[in-house]
């Protein structure tokens, strides 16, 4: 049944409710057999214990409607352990010399009309853990989870609950569906679902709290997978016989939109931490993956499912896709990353925070003294001396199983089988670790996927190659125009020269070409080593990669063509072992099942003999057993003899130890070629974020460059207005005769006249701060441009826009922590992390790698908080 949470929580959770039962009278049952097989005083003086049981069933018939959860759970764990007193004193049964007028009649709690009626008392027993765990449940939605102690309190009773279910499974479960009438709720099946659905909801608990207090998005990503997987694994449940047709279409509805959204809510966590580590493509594939498991969800689930719930879902959903759409730009605009598909990224990681809680301290009813003087000590002690005797047959044999199946594995192994057979017939796989690693490089795009990256970097470095001719040809353009108005106006042109202002910008980008040059050259021998290597590489693109291993084959030449018969005959040992293997499994479930149903404390109350003759009985049971495990380890002893022999000569006839050298000498090449594969890609890589930071520091110098130019415009026309001005004052003092003399040319310099001495005084006596000059261009001050492998500190320059200009009031904070100066002009030499043989840079010097582009602030939800959570 569901239940809603507390109003003011974010989210619903589920609920059980109690199994019903009919009124049953326990007290005169016992005490007649208390009368007829012990005394009528014995009966008196175990009147209050009677009376104690009589009213822990009326209670536990009335329901928890009129009592505090609280004390519910009290009565139900006290009413257990009664019964517990009661099973080691009064074997009930339909046995004539049995309590047999005792039957016990419990509802199923999901299907209300189905009922189960038993002479048993595991059914009593399993039925008050069932309630015990209901209880708990009910507890824990008691509870205000809209505050950090009403999140953990909620959580405890879950688990709680989990624990009563889990105890129930494991001790009862069995016990009570045993017969014709039984209820599916008491099933192994249905209490291990419910106990999977507490603990999903005693995480999601947590999660909560972690949310609230403000985790990092990792820690919450891990916290969040958990939740989800413990509700995938009641789905499992709940969608498979026998408990697919026993719920409400509600239930399975709920708890399968859980399970994806708390795996979406992973997804989502999850990728702001690659967002801050700036593993774009991830990140993106990722998103999509929580986006497709919410739409998966909603369109597969049944319908039933909480509005609030699926307002969650939705708000989740556009928090992804929001979060999708800007990486989507980041990575298009910037990075220029390969997302990789949904099946090839590992698994989300996870963290379980809870467990169910053990119930066997809370239920112990070894210090229960109701009916303690019914039952002699000598029968207790009696019953654990028959325990240690039963435990002692089961280890020993259960390890001699064991054993049998180590030494067949380790035989086999020496001799190599069934590797051996399997590559005969064409069948064989590579060792796992190695064939993860060629499926890893396949998936990345293998060899092929290298020219492609290569013309990545090619492009890259063209591209940086054209922004530095760009920036000389605007330089140089400037530098002529001020070389042609020098010599047109002489002296009077008294601006610096654009040589002398632009030294350390030329400086600057004769350092860019030249690292540009020296990352060029690393470029080819990158290209060089992928075309060296290439018949190398090529391994790696068979599909499947065994086609690459040599095979093992009939031989050319056979003197009695006997192989197929000792192929056969090799072939018919093994699945005989097989077979065996097989025996001994079902040999130790059957140990397990015996030990499980071997129950004599009923047997021991009753009988009249000596103890150690019931016990030589009992045992005697286990002969058959230990006789056959006998056997089966001495028919897999002479079954290994005569494989031996068969290998021995299945190994001459094929050649299997040339054939072995010449597989592992496959295996050999496949890792080299991963090993190369892997160098080269690496290199690629550093190439690819050189050109990268590299473009950011030319688009910096190409804004500086850009702006001296337009400055040094500015003052070539103020300075040709002023020296206009200077001659036309003079011609008017010259008068007509010295006018002419004037000749302002726009292809060449002007011509001073001859002045009088008077005129030279009135020249002279002009102030000479009469004309402001402009102020010339300062260019910033920059350092020295070290070698290619130091790069040069541009923490005085202007910083270039992030993507993404995200306000103020954005929902993703600043960071908490200040970013260091950046030192470095560009972020990295040709390849920082070069290891080939054939790039001999100089060491880098120490110092702080300037801030890669990745410096947006993306207006993503708070790592603490989200739209699904928000109250």
């Amino acid at each position: 049944m569901a239940s809603p949470s507390s109003t003011t929580t974010t989210n619903i959770m589920l609920a059980i409710y109690e199994k019903k039962t009919n009124s049953l009278d326990l007290y005169r049952p016992l005490r007649n057999y208390i009368v007829i097989n012990y005394s009528e005083r014995e009966a008196q003086n175990l009147e209050d214990d009677l009376q104690t049981l009589k009213q822990l069933r009326s209670d536990v018939e009335k329901g928890g409607g009129s009592d505090s959860l609280a004390a519910r759970r009290d009565l139900l764990q006290n009413y257990y352990k009664a019964l517990c007193a009661v099973e080691s004193r009064f074997p009930i049964s339909a046995d004539a010399d049995h309590v047999n007028t005792v039957s016990f009649t419990w509802y199923d709690a999901f299907k209300n009309k189905q009922k189960a009626s038993q002479q048993n008392i595991h059914l009593e027993k399993a039925a008050v853990l069932f309630n015990l765990g209901a209880t708990h449940s009910q507890m824990g939605l008691g509870f205000d989870r809209s505050a950090v102690e009403g999140r953990r309190q909620a959580s405890h009773s879950f688990i709680a609950a989990a624990g009563a279910f889990a105890f129930l499974r494991d001790n009862e479960a069995m016990k009570a569906s045993v017969g014709s009438s039984t209820t599916l709720d008491v099933s192994v099946e249905c209490v291990g679902m419910l106990e999977r659905l507490m603990l999903a909801q005693a995480q999601e608990c947590v999660y909560e709290n972690t949310i609230a207090k403000g985790s990092s998005p990792g820690v919450c990503a891990k916290i969040s997978r958990q939740v989800g997987l413990f509700y995938e694994e009641a789905l499992a449940a709940l969608t498979v016989a026998p408990l697919n047709q026993h719920f409400e279409k509600g239930w399975i509805a709920h708890v399968q939109l859980k399970a994806a959204l708390f795996y979406a809510e992973a997804c989502y966590r999850y990728s702001l931490e690659l967002h801050d580590k700036e593993e774009i493509a991830e990140e993106i594939a990722r998103l999509k993956s929580g986006i497709n498991a919410l739409s998966d969800a909603k369109k597969s689930s049944p319908r039933g499912a909480a509005q609030q719930l699926l307002d969650a879902i939705n708000k989740l959903e556009a928090n992804l896709n929001r979060n999708l759409e800007r990486a989507t730009k980041e990575n298009d605009r910037v990075y220029l990353m390969r997302v990789p598909p949904a099946s090839s990224l590992p698994p989300l990681p996870s963290f379980s925070m809870v467990k169910p809680m053990p119930m066997n301290e809370v239920l112990d009813a070894s210090r229960q003294k109701m009916f303690s003087s019914l039952v002699p000590d000598s029968s207790a002690k009696s019953l654990s001396k028959y325990t240690e005797m039963l435990d002692d047959i089961i280890r020993t044999q259960a390890e001699k199983l064991q054993q049998g199946s180590e030494l067949a594995r380790v035989r086999l192994k020496e001799m190599d089988l069934p590797d051996s057979i399997l590559a005969l017939e064409g069948n064989f796989t590579l060792p796992t670790a190695l064939k993860e690693e060629v499926e890893a490089v396949q998936i990345c795009g293998g060899p092929a996927g290298l020219e492609g990256e290569l013309q990545q970097l090619k492009d890259l470095r063209r591209v940086n190659h054209e922004m530095l001719l760009q920036i000389e040809e605007q330089l140089q353009k400037e530098a002529t125009e001020d070389v042609q108005f020098r010599n047109q106006f002489g002296t009077r042109w008294t601006r610096p020269q654009s040589s002398t202002l632009t030294k350390n910008l030329q400086d600057r980008l004769n350092r860019f070409a030249a690292n540009l040059k020296q990352a060029s050259d690393s470029d080819a021998r990158i290209e060089r080593s992928l075309r060296e290597n290439s018949s190398l590489l090529s391994i790696l693109d068979c599909r499947p990669i065994e086609t690459a291993l040599p095979t093992l084959a009939k031989p050319i030449m056979s003197l009695d063509a006997n192989e197929d018969a000792v192929v056969g005959a090799l072939k018919q040992s093994l699945r005989q072992l097989e077979i065996l293997g097989a025996q001994r499994a079902s040999l130790e479930d059957m140990l397990k099942e015996m030990k499980r149903k071997d129950d004599i404390l009923p047997k021991l109350m009753t009988f009249a003999g000596s103890h150690e003759d019931l016990f030589r009985k009992e045992i005697s049971k286990y002969d058959s057993i230990c006789h056959d495990i006998a056997q089966n380890l001495e028919a897999q002893e002479q079954l290994l003899m005569q494989i031996q022999a068969q290998n021995d000569e299945f190994a001459a006839i094929f050649n299997l130890e040339d054939y072995k050298a010449s597989r592992e000498k496959g295996y050999r090449q496949i890792e080299a070629a991963i090993a190369k594969y892997r160098e080269i890609k690496d290199n690629i890589n550093e190439g690819l974020k050189f050109y990268v930071t590299l473009q950011d520091a030319i688009n910096i110098v190409k804004q500086q460059c850009s702006d001296f130019v337009m400055t040094r415009n500015i003052q070539c026309r103020e300075m040709i207005d002023d020296v206009q001005r200077q001659l036309s004052g003079l011609s008017f003092q010259d008068g007509k005769t010295t006018a002419s003399s004037y000749s302002f040319s726009s292809t060449g310099p002007p011509h001073p006249p001859q002045r009088s001495n008077s005129q030279q005084l009135d020249q002279a006596s002009i102030p000479p701060n009469s004309h402001h000059p402009t102020p010339t261009y300062q260019p910033p001050q920059q350092p020295p441009m070290p070698a290619y492998s130091q790069p040069p500190p541009y923490s005085n320059q202007q910083q270039p826009p992030p993507p993404y200009h995200t306000p103020v009031s954005a929902a993703y904070p600043p960071p908490q922590h200040q970013q260091p100066p950046v030192s470095h002009e560009y972020g990295q030499p040709a390849y920082p992390g070069w290891r080939g043989p054939y790039y001999n840079a100089p060491p880098q010097q120490p110092g702080q790698m300037p801030r890669p582009p990745y410096t947006a602030q993306p207006p993503y939800l708070p790592p603490n908080q989200s739209g699904y959570y928000r109250q």
